[in-house]
């Protein structure tokens, strides 16, 4: 578990640096996106990665570590919405968004350290093309959920899927070695 823990921690240091340096550039604009377009541009990331890894020709020089950096910090910024809320204007400043990433990804890393132990790290064993897979049926849940307005029999919630899915992400950057 320590070095998954490693492994964990140095992807997620990689995607916060990123998105430090876009919050830099472009301040918290994403704040006015709804839920569903956050969604979206997570689906269109999610079906670029699985393009690459069917497809031999490439033509955009961006490969899959980027477009899971950017799955897993759209990912974030929708597990941010949730608990703040759409908001009309770019409402955030640096400090406090820093913060609520860290707390997004700490809730998400605790979430992976207990299904690694009730699951053996069966992740380990996994192909990316796998991991890419799951990724594309819980982003199709969570559509399926907001095109329900939320509503559900008895299936976990949105953030739960976003949960999953920042971790299958760092999953997958674990294995193409990032």
């Amino acid at each position: 578990m320590q070095k998954t823990l490693k492994q964990y921690d140095n992807v997620t240091s990689i995607c916060k640096s990123l998105f430090e340096k876009k919050m830099h550039d472009y301040g918290s604009a994403w704040r006015i996106l709804r839920l569903s377009s956050l969604t979206d541009q997570i689906f269109i990331k999610a079906q670029r990665i699985r393009g690459l890894q069917n497809n031999s020709v490439q033509k955009v020089d961006e490969g899959q570590a980027d477009e899971f950096i950017g799955v897993i910090n759209y990912s974030v910024m929708a597990l941010i919405q949730i608990e703040k809320g759409v908001s009309e204007i770019p409402d955030l400043e640096g400090d406090e968004c820093m913060e609520l990433y860290d707390s997004m990804i700490d809730k998400t890393r605790e979430l992976m350290m207990n299904k690694n132990h009730d699951y053996g790290e069966a992740w380990r064993e996994m192909r990316v093309s796998s991991l890419t897979d799951l990724i594309l049926q819980k982003l199709l849940r969570v559509k399926q959920i907001e095109d329900n307005q939320g509503n559900t029999l008895v299936s976990e919630g949105i953030d739960a899927n976003y949960t999953d899915i920042i971790n299958y992400a760092i999953f997958a950057l674990i294995h193409l070695k990032i």
